[in-house]
């Protein structure tokens, strides 16, 4: 199936002055056969960690959402991914996908390796390798992604 975006509403959504909704975006829920293993692989990739895991789902959140002793005002939650299991594999392109940048002081080019290593696959999706500044690879259920060069500057 692919990379699938929900908008979940917050428990605490309200109406704004203008009595319309506000939403917060919750997060990005992923279809797949695997649910544990792409929660895991997707958690090591990004430093995150398991916020939840049941038979049919698996929740991977910053670590920062796991900080109790920590308070982050509902504004400034990162989304988190969500993993639910579908019978059926991926079988076309994703038409969203998630991007990656390196932080500034990092290499682009290592960070791709590290991937591949861990089992991400080079895909070509029509791009130019010698004229953009990303790298498309494919997760292990075959969801595409890019690894883009550092946008640690505004």
């Amino acid at each position: 199936m692919g990379i699938v975006v929900r908008v979940a509403l917050a428990p605490n959504a309200v109406h704004d002055e203008n009595g319309d909704m506000s939403l917060r975006w919750y997060s990005v829920v992923v279809d797949c056969r695997d649910i544990a293993a792409q929660a895991r692989w997707w958690a090591e990739t990004l430093g995150w960690r398991i916020a939840f895991e049941s038979g049919d789902e698996v929740a991977v959140v910053s670590p920062v959402a796991l900080d109790a002793a920590r308070f982050v005002p509902v504004e400034e939650r990162q989304q988190g991914l969500v993993f639910v299991r579908v019978p059926e594999g991926k079988t076309v392109k994703n038409r969203l996908h998630i991007d990656l940048a390196p932080r500034a002081d990092d290499d682009q080019a290592a960070e791709v390796e590290r991937l591949i290593a861990r089992g991400a696959t080079r895909v070509n999706v029509g791009q130019d390798e010698s004229s953009v500044g990303w790298v498309v690879l494919a997760d292990p259920e075959r969801n595409e992604f890019c690894v883009l060069s550092s946008r640690d500057n505004p």
